[in-house]
């Protein structure tokens, strides 16, 4: 009762406003079920001032209206905020949500997938629309060629060239008329309900914001990917760039040639130009290596003919605890540190200890200035796998058995970097890689389309089909430039397995080549193609766009 006297005397004005929109409005969803599992504060609310007072009043949900693909009713009258708190503790206030109904009997089983990585769209690119409609939920609506992506970071291929849209991986989500692709993402999954519960971005001039909705499925796959790790270090998320998805590349290149221009102006002290020209890059692995030698070969081909003030200033330094590409021949580690070295990357072991504004702290006291400094040290589960109520797996990845189910429910499946075989199947965690992912998403779409073929699609209607045969995976080996058109080829199966080890200029023809075929779209191959020719003969774009 105190409660409700707080926020009657704290809404008036505000809650005459909401009332009077909704009472003018009034639209909610029809025939929505029921879920209670998961709640959103609307003490995130931060995009109408009319609201601004309703975080004091708990977890509760403001309804969102008006999404593609969402069935709603214009005669429904919203309740005033003065019977809010009375409709808080009814089980008809989370029916009346917005979202994608439940699918009938007739109307082809829904396939939701949480996700634009490697596996999501190895998934939804070979999903049969014939037999599924496919609904993909995701902040992003594209997939990234990350294997390429430190090359934008430096101008040798154009950002456009490593993305492809998700509706040209799978034309369906544009073209059919139950297939929707949300930019949003996923909140919460109430499992029992078969239901997943999405929020878009904020700030995005959306009537109300969060703008909240929910959509039902049939079959469910998690395939959100992983985040970066920071090992809890002290100031990484705020000081350090991450190289993930193609707005981190963007934000390192504008940083890189930023500083370049800085370092130039005058009365610069010498001190601060060797810090603003000091790039270190934390974490030796495929990523760490071959964005060193981007840099390196970008500071040896164009700083010294576009930047002459400052060429003989600019550093680059690679840090890693143990040693870099630890997974490659013992030969092809030795390769690469002497190339990288004689291209002039400083290559030092340590252990961060925290991060300030223009200075990284070492484990054993030593201080590093720098003016870039690029994370790279593996990924680990995101916050929205961590929250959910699923079994884990050794890491904290989703639980899943050797088909990719959850078991402990039914209709869920999760792959890619946010899942792990669960400790009782006797097989390993696989590694957090884009080939493991695609061939995940590749062995989960043919059983899925089985599935679906035998009348299993809808919800608790495939517990009685076989599975066949496991997922069996199978290391076909791993690639890295090291720049100055030189790479490793390692195609051993696996890290004590003998096979063929290459390095060297033939090793990069390689790697180029197997990448060039890899690349998802005719479309992005010709232009990955014409900005390495473009590259080899122009030198590479030094201009700065963008704040």
């Amino acid at each position: 009762m105190a409660l409700s006297r707080f926020a009657r005397s704290n809404l008036k004005q505000s809650g005459r406003a909401i009332s009077n929109y909704m009472t003018e409005t009034g639209i909610l969803s029809e025939g929505v079920s029921t879920s209670r599992r998961y709640f959103s504060s609307v003490s995130n609310i931060t995009g109408s001032s009319n609201l601004k007072y309703l975080s004091g009043i708990g977890n509760i949900y403001i309804l969102v209206f008006g999404s593609r693909g969402i069935r709603i009713t214009p005669k429904y009258q919203f309740p005033s905020p003065e019977n809010i708190l009375e409709d808080l503790d009814s089980e008809d206030y989370y029916e009346k949500l917005p979202g994608l109904e439940a699918t009938n009997p007739g109307e082809k089983p829904r396939v939701v997938v949480l996700g634009t990585g490697w596996a999501a769209c190895r998934f939804l690119k070979g999903l049969d629309t014939k037999i599924y409609d496919a609904v993909c939920i995701s902040p992003r609506n594209h997939m990234v060629f990350t294997p390429l992506l430190a090359s934008t970071c430096v101008g040798t291929l154009e950002f456009r060239s490593v993305s492809e849209p998700v509706s040209r991986i799978q034309s369906a989500l544009a073209t059919c008329p139950n297939s929707y692709f949300y930019l949003a993402s996923c909140i919460g999954i109430n499992t029992d309900k078969h239901e997943v519960h999405c929020e878009t971005a904020g700030s995005v001039g959306l009537p109300h914001e969060p703008y909240r909705f929910k959509v039902a499925y049939d079959k469910l796959v998690i395939a959100t990917g992983a985040d970066p790790l920071t090992f809890n270090i002290k100031g990484v998320k705020e000081h350090a760039f991450f190289l993930r998805e193609v707005n981190h590349a963007q934000e390192i290149r504008r940083k890189l040639l930023l500083n370049l221009m800085l370092s130039e102006n005058p009365g610069i002290s010498e001190e601060e130009k060797k810090r603003l020209l000091h790039c270190v890059i934390i974490g030796g692995g495929p990523t760490g290596v071959e964005f060193s030698g981007e840099l390196s070969d970008f500071i040896i081909k164009d700083v010294c003919e576009r930047y002459s003030h400052v060429k003989d200033d600019i550093k680059v330094t690679l840090i890693e605890a143990n040693e870099i590409l630890s997974s490659f021949d013992i030969g092809l580690r030795q390769y690469a540190i002497k190339h990288l070295t004689k291209s002039g990357v400083r290559l030092t072991r340590g252990v961060v200890k925290e991060v300030q504004d223009k200075k990284i702290v070492l484990s054993d006291g030593t201080d590093v200035p720098y003016g870039l400094l690029v994370w790279s040290t593996g990924v680990g589960p995101s916050g929205f796998v961590k929250s959910l109520d699923l079994p884990k797996s050794p890491g904290g990845r989703i639980g899943v058995d050797e088909w990719f189910r959850v078991p402990s429910v039914q209709d869920v499946y999760a792959l890619g970097d946010c899942a792990g075989f669960l400790e009782q199947t006797g097989k390993q965690v696989l590694p957090a890689l884009a080939q493991v992912a695609e061939r995940e998403g590749k062995f989960l779409v043919e059983l899925i389309n089985r599935i679906g073929q035998q009348n299993g699609g809808k919800a608790f209607c495939s517990k009685d089909i076989p599975l066949g045969e496991p997922f069996v995976y199978k290391h076909l080996g791993s690639m890295a430039s090291v720049g100055r058109y030189k790479a490793l080829v390692d195609l051993r199966q696996s890290k004590d397995a003998n096979g063929i080890s290459l390095a060297g200029f033939l090793s990069w023809m390689m790697w180029r080549s197997a990448y060039l075929t890899r690349v998802v779209s005719w479309r992005n191959r010709f232009y990955v193609a014409v900005n390495w020719a473009t590259t080899l003969v122009f030198g590479r774009d030094n201009s700065r766009i963008g704040p």
